[in-house]
This record gives structure tokens, sequence and C-alpha cells, in this order.
């Protein structure tokens, strides 16, 4: 099947319902998580929920426009992280068409996978675009790693790598719970209803 046809499958009325509801998941769980300061993020949970029951390229879309939306109405700083979203909801969509969504333990494993692509993409925009320092509770990681002498680009990196892997394997088990439990006439009319 070529791009455009499955482009075509994944964006249906049904979907382009469902990513505006997903984007308003990511967004209030971002904003609750920002404000209690916490070293996790769970702004992905409408994302890995979009890759699951939609596939790859809905979910890389929703999460970038949630960053895009929430970066110009709340906080600039999520602004430039609609990159690491994208990776994030293709990442997800690509592990849950190869069927890693379907057993929890499998959904751990692509939680795994979706931090690591996490850390590595959003380290260079942490550290080149805001100096290691964001709103995120991570950055308390970071300070600390940065005054036990470690550099910025090990310290951002590692505080990435802890924060996302934490946060994406409760954003996994989150998604996978919600994808499961949504009634069978529902789930089996989305396009990758297998996925899950």
């Amino acid at each position: 099947m070529s791009l455009p046809e499955r482009l075509k499958g994944e964006f249906t009325t049904l979907s382009l319902v469902l990513m505006p509801i997903a984007i308003a998941i990511n967004i209030v769980g971002g904003i609750f998580i920002v404000a209690l300061k916490l070293p996790i993020y769970l702004d992905s949970i409408g994302t890995v929920l979009v890759g699951i029951l939609v596939g790859p390229w809905a979910a890389a879309v929703t999460g970038a426009l949630a960053n895009i939306i929430w970066g110009l109405i709340m906080d600039p700083v999520a602004m430039p992280f609609a990159i690491t979203s994208f990776f994030i909801g293709l990442t997800a969509g690509f592990l849950a068409k190869k069927g890693y969504f379907q057993t929890f333990g499998k959904s751990m494993i692509s939680g795994f996978c979706i931090g690591l692509v996490g850390a590595i993409v959003s380290t260079p925009i942490v550290v080149y675009l805001f100096g290691g320092v964001t709103s995120s509770g991570s950055t308390f990681i970071t300070a600390y790693l940065l005054a036990t002498g470690k550099q910025l680009f090990f310290s951002v990196f590692s505080s990435s790598m802890l924060s996302d892997l934490a946060d994406k394997l409760i954003t996994a088990g989150i998604a996978f719970y919600i994808a499961r439990n949504l009634p069978e006439r529902i789930r089996s009319r989305f396009s990758q209803s297998t996925g899950a």
C-alpha cells in the first residue's frame, strides 16, 4: 500500500473526531503535571491512543498539533517539542501496527521504546533552545546532575532518559487500558483496531 493510500486510510471521519479529543487529553495531562512540577509529563496519552487505534501518521499529527496548540494558548515552551511529539506518535503507531499493544507486557516494551525516542529527540531541543532549563519537573534532575559536575548535554540526556522512560511506561499503560476497554463496536471501527 502506498503512503497516500495509508494516509487516506488513517485520516477518516472517525479518526478526525478522535484527534481533537486526544489533543485535549494531552494538553490537560501536560498542564496538570507542569503545575505539580513532577519529573514526568503525561502529555502523550492521547497521541499514543491515536497510534494504537488509528496509525502512525495520525498519531504523529495529533502529537505535533497538541504541542503547537498548547504552546500558542498556554506555555510557549511546549511548542518546540512538537517535533518530539511527532516522533512519539510515529513510534507508537508503528509499534501498534506490529502488535506491540496487544498485551500489557508488550505495551510496556512499547513504552520503553517510545521513551527512548522521546529522550533522544528532546535532548537537543532542551540543550540548544533552552540551555537545559524548561518548565518541566525534570529540570530539577538536570540541575542536580549539573551541580555534581556533569556536562550539560549529559545532564539533560540523563534526566530526559529517567523522565521519559518513566513517563512513557505510564503513558503506554494508560493508553493500552483505554484502548482495551473501549466497546468493541467502537474499537473495531478504527483502522488499526488490531493494535489493541
